[in-house]
């Protein structure tokens, strides 16, 4: 950067074009960044030196007047006004005043985890619902608003893009393009010849499956930012060809020394060894070791370890006393019997399903892989619905070749791949969303077209036991007011429950999602619901991770059993999570009592991981060894032939494969012990971080400051806040045309829906205080603040720059000024270096004749927001103002000592909380003077007060 003209530092004051501003940082010898004195972000403007007509001249902040006296009550409003306008507010933190989005206590963890390192490499492994997404992207906020990155980018799965740039974009104010193969030729298209898009987009969410490929991931790793956040880190360590192409992309980011690394994860151990050291291994090479380490030698490397590793869970959250972020969840099952017809076709069908397997036995590979599959096709429909059913016996299963050539041979496997994902589950680091219904038909036949017929015939309440049951319990859960989503496999499911709930609950909202919906079709069909005081949401897994659904939903039921306990714990999380308002929420698995497919993954499976994590406090992933043991367990319910089964008996009915999973469970729960010990941390504790926490909010103001500026702002302005349920509805009709233009320029018009909290009330949106309505708002009123008019003493709106009243919160004539400082921020790394600008509203009192002190927000809520004990009339109130405004210029020390102690105080809290850049650079602050004195008010003591008109 070019040498400052010193008088135009950043935060200076200057006079041009017949105004005053305030010179922001990115400004140079020729060129200024300024922004008006009393005007907000959108009416920036860059002036151009040497072009200027009349020269640019340093300005000084004018004092109150006697003129812009108001009465007591609008004194308050000014603090609030200066203090919501506050994008770079000092304190510990440059970043929350750029977020839409409070963080939690908890949250900040991994924040003041990552300003500890030199280089961020940090894994967030937090439980699911926690808010990794928030803790990640307020590391990176933080990072851009420090001067240390200048780009960014989300490496994620291609269905979490749209949310990913969502979130960046509503609650971190970060702009960023998505990067994938439908979006890539637009972007690059206007690009000059050997540009990159990451450097003409310095914010992006890329696609990892875009950009994994060699020719790709090569190129992206030359002009990758320097700031990576990589989602559902679990799906990029070393194992089959996806993973492994993924794998070597963060191998290769890894490589660069200097490049910030957050992985996210709620599954860091998916039961592999190998990939869970491999993933450490991307924060530092080193952290592979503790695999083979001895216990005794492992002490240094768990130690270097705890400082880039962070895994709380549910119980770990309790220690901050905001438990009351997550609700409480209570489960149930419930059961149905294969009666009557329904009864009869499952069995037939179970019976066709075991003869296609001894039919094949003998033949070829390819005949016994086909069969075997069409078999646990048929198994796994015939158990979710009969619309399943028809549609798996009714499509051929794609035939697979076998050959001696080796595009044959990657036929059978790409068949098997294929195969695997309709039917199973998919393996822990990916799990699948494939909901159509997998072929099964191998052979035309009239058996075939008789088990057709009659799964057909049997759609329907009265014929389907196991949509009773459902229809039965959703009524108790819609009658105790809860809002569920029922999860269930595949499309032909979901459609056939959507029409039979629709059909039951005329009164109530049903709308199928499924994977035939893109993820931007998918979302808007889950707002629409919103619409609907009664709904009911019918998902397929291609919801289970990515959407989240405590804005409107209650309740989850496991329609179909997954065959995976991660499938479950993600479908639960997309309620029970942070932001979820309500204090209970319920989880209801459905199964068929005498259904063997069900009773072998209730008890051999689900079962299992539920009573281990009982046992540890964590969820374990299944160990399945790539889908062997289910197969071999689905194998055992095929072929076993005799008496109905007992959910309680599978251990003994099925053998060798139940034991078999049985024993990978213990051994994956003593891992799990294993690796709780080895990896035990050394967590920042709540007294290691809620000062911090609560030194940024006393700066910027949190969602009560909000909600009392907002309906104080709108109600002076003449359009009062009209309470809603539980929220409120602004008729922005009513408010003055200057700013019905301001903010139908942010595209808000007519009757707003607005929440102070969130997550906020259904059909409402949250204010928060980055919200144009807020902007607007502050700008407003502090532009009629500086207008130097006539006082009016009506009662209406405008904010008072100085006042003089009668409270009974002073025993002492008291002066109070509303100071705005100005601080220069200059951030040194390396040969680089940044200048920064801070700004902060700051209230000190002065009682009788001592000096001034700075006032804490309690103390100033208490005198600003003290009601006055009754009217002063105007030519009293004049002389006081007036006599402290003449004592103001021997004050000026005083206040200047105040905002030089500031500024101490924020260098003081930058070197805390980044301490690991003093390896690399440096922080100084100086204040900019003079301080501006925003407001004067003289408060008398009631009781006292014909001494103090006397004195």
């Amino acid at each position: 950067m070019n040498a400052l003209v010193p008088e135009f530092l950043p935060g200076s004051l200057v006079a041009a074009r017949g105004r005053e501003w305030i010179v922001l940082p990115e400004s140079d010898a020729q060129t200024l960044r300024l922004r008006p004195l009393g005007g907000g972000d959108r009416d920036e403007t860059l002036v151009y030196l040497p072009l200027e007509r009349q020269p640019v001249q340093s300005a000084t902040f004018p004092w109150p007047t006697v003129a812009q006296a108001r009465n007591h009550s609008a004194s308050q409003m000014l603090l609030d006004a200066l203090q919501l306008k506050l994008r770079s507010g000092a304190g510990p933190f440059r970043s929350f005043g750029n977020i839409a989005v409070e963080p939690r206590a908890y949250q900040l963890v991994p924040l003041l985890m990552a300003l500890k390192l030199p280089t961020v490499r940090l894994l967030i492994a937090d439980d699911v619902g926690i808010g990794k997404t928030i803790e990640g992207a307020l590391i990176a906020r933080e990072m851009l608003d420090r001067g240390e990155v200048q780009r960014l980018t989300v490496l994620c799965p291609p269905h979490l893009c749209e949310q990913w740039q969502r979130e960046l974009t509503e609650r971190f104010h970060i702009a960023a393009v998505v990067v994938r193969s439908n979006t890539a030729d637009r972007l690059e298209r206007d690009l000059p010849p050997g540009a990159s898009l990451f450097d003409a987009h310095p914010f992006t969410v890329v696609s990892l499956d875009y950009i994994k490929s060699e020719r790709r991931r090569e190129a992206f790793q030359r002009f990758c930012p320097e700031f990576v956040i990589v989602d559902e880190a679990h799906t990029c360590t070393q194992a089959g060809q996806g993973r492994q192409q993924r794998y070597q992309l963060l191998k290769g980011l890894a490589a660069d020394a200097e490049r910030h690394l957050v992985l996210l994860t709620a599954t860091p151990h998916s039961g592999d060894e190998e990939a869970f050291f491999n993933l450490l291994g991307l924060l530092n090479p080193d952290f592979t070791q503790l695999k083979d380490l001895p216990a005794g030698q492992r002490s240094d490397l768990r130690e270097a370890l705890s400082r880039h590793f962070v895994q709380r869970r549910r119980p770990d959250i309790a220690e901050w006393q905001d438990t009351s972020m997550f609700p409480e969840r209570k489960s149930a099952e419930i059961t149905y019997r294969l009666t009557g017809a329904w009864g009869q076709l499952f069995n037939d069908v179970l019976a066709y399903a075991r003869e296609l397997v001894e039919r094949s036995e003998g033949q070829g590979l390819r005949e016994q892989r086909m069969n075997w599959w069409a078999a646990l096709a048929l198994l796994r429909c015939i158990s979710s619905s009969p619309a399943a059913a028809v549609n798996a016996l009714r499509t051929r299963l794609q035939s697979a070749q076998v050959g001696s050539d080796n595009s044959e041979a990657t036929s059978l496997e790409e068949f098997e791949a294929q195969a695997s994902d309709r039917v199973l589950d998919g393996t822990e680091d990916a799990l699948s969303t494939d909901d159509i219904e997998p072929g099964a038909q191998t052979e035309d036949s009239q058996r075939l077209q008789a088990l057709m017929a009659s799964a057909a015939a049997l759609a329907g309440q009265q014929n389907d036991p196991k949509l009773a049951k459902l229809q039965e319990h959703l009524t108790l859960l819609l009658k105790d007011g809860f809002q569920p989503v029922v999860f269930c496999r595949y499309i032909a499911t979901a459609h056939y429950l959507a029409a039979a709930l629709q059909e039951k609950f005329k009164s109530a909202t049903v709308k199928a999602v499924t994977g035939e919906l893109t993820p931007d079709e998918r979302e808007a069909a889950v707002e629409q619901l919103g619409d609907s005081d009664v709904r009911i949401l019918v998902a397929t897994d291609c919801l289970s991770e990515g959407i989240n659904l405590q804005n409107l939903f209650t309740a989850v039921v496991h329609y179909d059993l997954s065959w995976n306990p991660t499938r479950h714990e993600q479908r639960e999380g997309r309620v029970d999570r942070f932001g979820q308002k309500a204090r209970e929420v319920r989880s209801t698995m459905l199964y068929g009592e005498d259904n063997p497919v069900d009773g072998a993954v209730l008890q051999v499976i689900l079962r299992k991981a539920e009573s281990i994590r009982k046992e540890l406090g964590v969820l374990v992933p299944m160990p399945d060894d790539e889908g062997k043991l289910t197969q071999a367990l689905m194998n055992a319910v095929l072929l076993r032939k005799g008496s109905p089964l007992n959910a309680q008996s599978q251990l003994d009915l099925f053998g060798e494969p139940a034991k078999q999973i049985d024993l990978a469970w213990q051994s994956a729960k003593e891992k799990a012990k294993q690796n709780r010990s080895i990896f035990a941390q050394r967590r920042l504790k709540p007294e290691d971080v809620l000062p911090e926490w609560r030194k940024s909010s006393a700066v910027l103001g949190g969602e009560a400051e909000v909600e009392r500026f907002v309906s104080r702002a709108t109600s002076q302005l003449g359009a009062p806040l009209q309470p809603v349920k539980q929220h409120f509805k602004l008729l922005t009709e009513h408010l003055p045309e200057v700013v019905q233009e301001r903010l139908a320029a942010e595209g808000l018009s007519g009757s707003l829906r607005i929440d102070f909290h969130q997550p906020a009330a259904q059909g409402a949106t949250f204010i928060h205080r980055t919200h144009p309505l807020v902007a607007v708002l502050a700008d407003t009123l502090l532009e009629q603040a500086l207008d130097a008019g006539p006082s009016n003493d009506d009662g209406g709106a405008t904010v008072a720059r100085a006042g003089a009243a009668f409270v009974s919160a002073v025993p002492l004539k008291t002066t109070v000024v509303l100071l705005r400082i100005r601080q220069q921020l200059t951030v040194a790394h390396g040969q680089n270096s940044r200048l920064l600008m801070c700004e902060e509203a700051v209230a000190v009192a002065a009682a009788g004749a001592e000096p001034f002190t700075e006032l804490s927000p309690e103390q100033t809520q208490q005198l600003l927001g003290a009601d006055a004990a009754r009217n002063m009339p105007a030519a009293l109130r004049d002389r006081q103002i007036q006599s402290s405004l003449d004592a103001l210029p021997d004050w000026r020390d005083q206040l200047e000592t105040i905002a030089k102690a500031r500024a101490q105080a924020l260098l003081a809290d930058h070197r805390r909380v980044r301490e690991a850049a003093e390896g690399r650079g440096s922080y100084q602050v100086s204040a900019s003077l003079p301080v501006d004195v925003m407001g004067l008010y003289v408060l008398l003591p009631d009781a006292g007060a014909v001494t103090a008109m006397g004195a």
